[in-house]
């Protein structure tokens, strides 16, 4: 590298430059902002709430992750947040390749109907009104049911599998068939274990979607507080118009915690990213190649 760099022109040399420089320039504004919450997480509440908090934190504390794991409120939110991405994942993952599989086989009747049908689904919808309604009349409205019942299917991966699954030879399948398999037979023992690349991706995307995801509990659950998700819970928070009021109260108060709702919300934030960056590098060797699915026909 060092000799690739001293027979580099001027030129060469100072394009490099600013290229590094703006990649530096781009990772620090990335990364930035996740470590500010984090050593919000680690500061006293009512002291970050005066500010001048930048690099590390000024007054060391674990009162903030004391108190979300000693509010029901929070550790309720995460249990169902859990549950959601566990289930959801499975059942979602599950189903989509059970439907992508079987569309892949070409002589299936209707095949080319159902690709239409769930390609106009993707791009089409009949908004947030009819949509609401429909839960209405399954009667999946302010139940857990409405976390997974509505996001086993995904359109998007259905199309994905079915151009994984269709690279598959199809002697494998006809070769377990001629040994007396039957066809749950081979998906479980042939074509899922080599279905891993396809799996975690699908998995990382649907599980990320349900872990992250607000919009259910706010426009479907909201009539039912013990159904709140760990990401509602953070979004009701930031929305709160209450911060300022409760933090004032506790300076003037002298308070007896030093936790502001705030300084809360930013200990929840790390604890809900945590799952997501251990889970990540186990998908990672299986999440590259899935990307490249059906990019590429021979």
């Amino acid at each position: 590298m060092i000799k690739k760099w001293a027979r580099a022109t001027t030129e060469d040399k100072i394009v490099d430059t600013i290229i590094y420089l703006f990649c530096t320039f781009t990772l620090f504004v990335t990364l930035y902002p996740f470590y500010y919450i984090l050593i919000i997480s680690f500061n006293e509440g009512i002291d970050a709430s005066i500010g001048g908090i930048y690099w590390w934190p000024r007054t060391f504390t674990l009162e903030n992750f004391e108190q979300f794991f000693l509010d029901i409120r929070w550790l309720r939110a995460l249990g169902i947040s859990t549950a959601r991405t566990v289930l959801g994942t499975i059942l979602g993952v599950l189903f989509t390749m059970l439907v992508s599989y079987g569309l892949s086989f070409r002589d299936l009747q209707g095949r080319k109907f159902y690709i239409i049908f769930i390609i106009i689904s993707m791009y089409f919808s009949g908004g947030i009104i009819p949509y609401f309604i429909l839960l209405r009349h399954l009667n999946l409205l302010n139940t857990f049911a409405v976390y997974v019942v509505p996001g086993a299917l995904h359109a998007f991966f259905i199309l994905i599998g079915i151009s994984f699954f269709g690279e598959i030879p199809s002697s494998l399948r006809e070769s377990a068939k001629i040994d007396g398999a039957g066809e749950v037979t081979v998906f479980a023992r042939i074509i899922l274990p080599i279905s891993k690349p396809f799996v975690a991706t699908a998995m990382l995307f649907v599980g990320v979607g349900h872990w992250n995801n607000w919009f259910d509990t706010a426009f479907f659950a909201s009539r039912e507080p013990n159904l709140a998700t760990l990401s509602y819970l953070m979004m009701q928070v930031i929305n709160s118009a209450q911060f300022t009021a409760v933090d004032a109260l506790h300076t003037v108060r002298g308070a007896e915690a030093a936790a502001t709702p705030l300084s809360v919300q930013s200990a929840a934030m790390i604890i809900a990213t945590v799952p997501i960056i251990c889970v990540y590098p186990f998908l990672q060797k299986y999440f590259v190649s899935g990307m490249m699915i059906g990019s590429v026909k021979e």
